[in-house]
């Protein structure tokens, strides 16, 4: 991780943090700079199936229909963002309107129909799709930070497509930390 940058990397709510849009979450870290920080709540899932969001966009799926979208956060709800595993040698370039960042190994990230429309076309063996972000003006996420808001720790493709059931304790505990040791203090943790 870069010293300068948050990003990439999991955010875990701490015990404290009672805002029912994050109480015991897993947030993964996309951007972070100084205009502000994106990401998405890994571990919130909705009632809303991939294949009806793609439907009501005109766009045919054709993977698993019980796949179901992802919580991604409170803001802009009307909004879609696209994880995706490792593309692979088989996979063209990103055509024309995509646009699609690595993040981090073996893991991308993208926001445009275009993507979508690809993915829905020939489902990737690890994709996630959200609808919403977590987001923080400047400044506001090193403040909850300093509040002992969250807990960092480094990004993991294998959280990231994981079942979100057991992942905010998974995550805790791959930080040789027990959840139920986890107390309300102050400071970067």
């Amino acid at each position: 991780m870069d010293e300068n940058t948050l990003a990439p990397c999991l955010l875990v709510a701490m015990p404290q943090l009672l805002d029912p849009n994050f109480r015991r979450t897993v947030v993964l870290i996309v951007h972070h700079d100084e205009t502000g920080t994106f990401g998405l709540v890994l571990n919130r899932s909705s009632d809303v199936s991939v294949g009806d969001l793609c439907g009501s966009l005109g766009i045919e799926w054709h993977g698993d229909e019980v796949a179901h979208l992802g919580w991604g956060g409170p803001v802009q709800p009307n909004t879609g963002w696209l994880l995706i595993g490792a593309l692979g040698l088989a996979t063209p370039p990103a055509e024309d309107g995509e646009e699609v960042a690595e993040i981090g190994p073996g893991l991308h990230f993208a926001g445009s129909l275009a993507t979508l429309r690809r993915v829905a076309n020939s489902p990737p063996e690890r994709f996630r799709l959200f609808l919403g972000y977590a987001g923080w003006g400047p400044g506001q996420l090193e403040a909850e930070l300093a509040q002992g808001a969250w807990l960092v720790a480094p990004l993991r493709s294998e959280v990231v497509f994981s079942s979100s059931d057991e992942m905010w304790e998974g995550v805790v505990r791959s930080l040789g930390v027990d959840p139920s040791t986890l107390v309300s203090t102050p400071g970067v943790h």
